[in-house]
């Protein structure tokens, strides 16, 4: 099995009267999205924040860049997706599912909505109830298969920047608990904020993308009978680097992250699926 991941594209609305704005966010998103659905995989996930305020022009728009017969696109929801409308409005205009799992025979694959809904004011994480007691479900439905869990809020004090302030999964929802009733291995998935960092933690690997808007690459992920293989993909289209500068300049609620690319260990890693064997 072959999974391609987006890191937090924050597709968003423009004024266009600014000179050069319209042609930079067409080329630049055309260009990505494009490079992105070009790369082969069994399925292409967003990992939430596919856009910057959840409007519905920008939903279609972006949906309309994503759409291609022969991929199957996710779309985990991110805070930034669920600003300015319902997650009922969202899914209607999306036609994703809230949160969900996939059998596969390679893995486990579950999907999270970790989104909290039109408040502008809180960006941190959070899971209902009803979610958790399915999350613990899920993970003890896994058995001994490798659970891949992904969500857009990063678990409290794992990845980089996960420590802050509504940076992750509300601290007091106790995730760890949920996750360690885990047998054999996992991976958890996640964005939010912004920084390419992998963490080892027991028997869980927690992976974490950046912006595209900073780092101009994508994720692929490999699993394989003895291991799991995590890769990234830049993207070295002058189309894309050429236009990202003036999409910074005239973006509202986003900030370009200078340290998002992290270390060559946030970038790839291999889990090894062999009983007794360490991740490496």
């Amino acid at each position: 099995m072959r999974l391609v991941l987006m890191g937090d594209l924050h597709y968003h609305e423009i004024d266009a009267a600014i000179p050069g704005l319209a042609e930079a966010r067409s080329v630049f998103y055309n260009t990505l999205l494009e490079r992105f659905l070009d790369v082969e995989g069994d399925l292409h996930v967003s990992i939430g924040d596919l856009t910057n305020f959840g409007t519905s022009v920008e939903l279609q728009e972006v949906y309309e860049l994503l759409r291609r017969d022969e991929r199957t696109f996710i779309h985990v929801l991110g805070n930034h997706d669920l600003y300015s409308q319902t997650r009922e409005q969202v899914l209607a205009i999306t036609g994703q599912r809230r949160y969900f799992a996939m059998d596969t025979e390679s893995a486990l694959l579950v999907f999270l909505d970790t989104a909290r809904e039109m408040d502008l004011t809180d960006w941190g994480g959070w899971l209902d109830e009803e979610q958790l007691q399915w999350l613990e479900q899920m993970v003890e439905a896994s058995g001994t298969k490798p659970l891949l869990v992904f969500g857009h809020h990063p678990v409290y004090k794992t990845t980089r920047r996960s420590e802050g302030e509504k940076s992750s999964i509300h601290p007091d929802i106790d995730m760890r608990r949920i996750l360690n009733r885990k047998q054999g291995v996992g991976v958890y998935f996640n964005g939010h904020t912004h920084v390419d960092s992998i963490i080892v933690e027991g028997s869980w690997t927690f992976v974490q993308l950046s912006s595209c808007m900073d780092q101009h690459a994508f994720r692929i992920v490999e699993l394989a009978d003895q291991d799991i293989r995590i890769s990234t993909m830049d993207i070295a289209d002058a189309a894309v680097h050429d236009h990202a500068p003036i999409l910074h300049q005239h973006m509202k609620h986003f900030r370009p992250t200078l340290e998002a690319r992290g270390t060559d260990a946030d970038r790839e890693h291999v889990i090894s699926l062999l009983a007794g064997s360490q991740t490496l």
